[in-house]
């Protein structure tokens, strides 16, 4: 009888995609995967609401649940869900999506990120990222065999895209412009005259515009334009967004791309492979959401905003400089002054402080010498990882 070698003796690596070997693992989930060792610690380091799912929404999907409700539903989602999402977008932004043809319900926003750039990049088409960006950015451009561009950003021009660097970057293999604001990790907003010029760069080249517009309710002082809103601009934008962050509906994995029918069916044909459909109890939830939810998210918005204001009031007073973050609900102060890292601060003032925060290059490059700290945290653990974070500063301090 002859016995093969297993396969991890024959160096298993080889086995693996090219593409997955590009894909650095995530920054974040090395802070994580200390974090679950360790007791008395404050996070400011996981990217999620404090708050439970309000009790209607959970209701709503029990209630679906109690009626038996527990099939596929349409690849498309729950076509009672895309009719909400239709009114729920027009109302909000003033953009009109056909329900039947230009919405697919997904799994998160992750999912819709990863499809949409699935669905629209040849080998080495060039996707435009500004750096720092949320991690999955520059991942899901390499896997779905792009290749990343970076567009540096920085405190002092408040992480905004500037238009003239975009526009420097751009070459005939150029396919589009991926951003995210209100930003993960920065706090950025991009105001509508500045998205104007952006707008205005991808008709100019012909380029798609996609946009994850997770954190749009989360703006603190300004309002949030939707890119999709833009004179222009429906036809040429991925619109992404989801339920998490708002709703407090992170485990629920629900989300939405909205899009013009060509560039949905492109992604039904990934979605149905992959997914076949969201979970039908989650989107009962999205549905009550999207009906009576639009208080719950009024007042955690108000929550997040005094939290905000603490924070970054703190870091200021404590010698860490911070620039006003006006959404999302991250802070991303400067540790530059301290002469560390932005790995070497983490790491140390988890061990020596227990407090968690995640490095700025866990976010792309330009993000050295910054930390990010979330503010979905009750007040009194923001206020104590303030006085932790002065007490370790003041005893590195030369």
């Amino acid at each position: 009888m002859t016995t093969g070698k297993s396969i991890e003796s024959n160096n298993s690596c080889k086995f693996i995609s090219q593409k997955v070997n590009n894909v650095s693992p995530s920054g974040i989930r090395k802070f994580f995967d200390l974090l679950s060792t360790m007791d008395g610690v404050i996070s400011l380091g996981i990217g999620e609401p404090d708050y439970t799912t309000p009790w209607h929404i959970r209701e709503a999907a029990i209630y679906s649940l109690e009626k038996g409700n527990t099939m596929y539903t349409s690849n498309r989602g729950l076509p009672e869900l895309r009719q909400e999402l239709s009114k729920h977008l027009e109302s909000m932004y003033g953009v009109k999506y056909d329900p039947d043809s230009e919405l697919l319900i997904t799994v998160g926003v992750s999912e819709g990120l990863d499809i949409a750039l699935r669905s629209i990049l040849n080998p080495d088409d060039e996707v435009i990222i500004p750096d720092p960006c949320y991690v999955s950015y520059p991942a899901c451009t390499i896997l779905a065999g792009g290749t990343v561009v970076s567009v540096p950003t920085n405190a002092e021009n408040a992480f905004k895209l500037d238009i003239q660097a975009i526009e420097n970057r751009i070459t005939s293999r150029t396919k589009a412009i991926l951003i995210g604001f209100p930003s993960n990790p920065t706090g950025a907003v991009m105001p509508r005259e500045e998205l104007l010029q952006i707008a205005n760069l991808a008709i100019k080249h012909d380029l798609l515009l996609l946009s994850d517009e997770i954190y749009s309710r989360l703006v603190y002082g300004c309002e949030h334009t939707c890119l999709a809103s833009l004179p222009g601009m429906k036809e040429r934008t991925i619109l992404l967004n989801g339920f998490s962050k708002a709703y407090a509906m992170t485990g629920w994995r629900i989300g939405y791309v909205a899009a013009n029918k060509h560039l949905i069916e492109a992604m039904m044909k990934i979605h149905q492979y992959t997914i076949m459909c969201a979970p039908i109890m989650a989107q009962a939830a999205a549905i009550e959401a999207l009906r009576e939810g639009q208080n719950d998210v009024e007042t955690m918005v108000a929550d997040y905003d005094r939290r905000r204001r603490v924070m970054v009031n703190g870091f200021n007073e404590i010698g860490i400089s911070c620039f006003e973050p006006k959404g999302a609900f991250y802070a991303f102060p400067s540790i530059k002054a301290t002469g560390m890292t932005s790995d070497e601060f983490a790491e140390k003032l988890l061990f020596e402080e227990k407090v968690a925060v995640v490095p700025g290059t866990a976010f792309g490059e330009y993000g050295e010498g910054h930390v990010r700290c979330c503010y979905a945290t009750s007040m009194d653990e923001i206020k104590e990882a303030l006085q932790r974070m002065e007490r370790f500063i003041r005893n590195h301090r030369t």
